[in-house]
């Protein structure tokens, strides 16, 4: 199959999930059908699905993957030791694990082709990563609490891992709760990784953007917990700080140097 032909079965296997599907029309234009079949991703439930399905969509994913260009922990240079900064698709990220910004039920976002890094790490993982993520949260009972870990294979992405924590939701202004959620969500990930054999972690810009963290204060705290983390542990794990925004860059380059 081509990458087109594995687009289009994925769109017309996905429509034929859900009666109401049946009057959509498939876009003749790539860009369009991509942004379809992104969208269909994002809205499907974790519900079983054939072998078939999932050989042809990993096919893609990884191609798509491919096409946009893979980055390896091993190309970059740090900016201290044990210490990364990177700008880009953290989706693009070869490492150990990535950490995702997730919500509490730890499903994923549900919202048509969204912006956030939940929606992306979704949907290039491919389905199996929801489906395994249903599987954590039946078996707990309850939703993730903010400053936790977890863990799940990566599926079709590049690294090996990903760690999903709950960061903090600030209100009007910004508490000392929130401050010591968010420390505990670099070090869940950090003790998590360890536990696990993990020898990198690429931390995205947690609790930022829609958890409305203040950007400069997100980072301090980044780069303090980790540094202690490593500092207290005598750890060796290499940590990426993945920054998609210039706004972040700055900031980190500022920490870090």
């Amino acid at each position: 199959m081509t990458q087109d032909e594995r687009r289009m079965y994925l769109i017309h296997a996905l429509l034929a999930e859900d009666a109401r599907y049946q009057g959509i029309e498939i876009p003749a234009d790539v860009f369009q059908q991509k942004r379809l079949l992104r969208a269909l991703f994002n809205v499907r439930m974790p519900i079983p699905v054939s072998a078939e399905f999932l050989t042809v969509q990993d096919a893609y994913l990884q191609e798509e993957t491919r096409q946009k260009g893979i980055t390896d922990i091993a190309d970059l240079t740090p900016m201290q030791e044990g210490l990364y900064l990177w700008q880009g698709d953290i989706t693009t990220l070869r490492c150990g694990a990535i950490v995702n910004a997730a919500n509490s039920q730890m499903l994923g976002c549900f919202c048509p082709n969204h912006g956030c890094i939940d929606n992306a790490i979704q949907t290039y993982a491919g389905v199996q990563l929801r489906t395994v993520c249903a599987e954590l949260m039946e078996k707990q009972g309850h939703e993730e609490e903010t400053g936790r870990a977890k863990l799940t294979p990566a599926f079709n992405l590049p690294c090996d891992y990903v760690l999903h924590t709950v960061g903090p939701i600030v209100g009007h202004w910004l508490t000392r709760k929130d401050r010591e959620l968010l420390a505990s969500c670099y070090r869940s990930c950090l003790e998590l990784a360890e536990q696990n054999g993990i020898q990198s972690v690429a931390f995205c810009c947690i609790s930022t953007g829609e958890f409305h963290f203040p950007n400069d204060k997100a980072a301090e705290i980044a780069v303090r917990t980790v540094k202690e983390y490593k500092h207290q542990t005598h750890s060796k794990i290499e940590v990426i700080f993945n920054v998609f925004k210039d706004i972040d860059l700055e900031l980190y380059q500022n920490l870090l140097q």
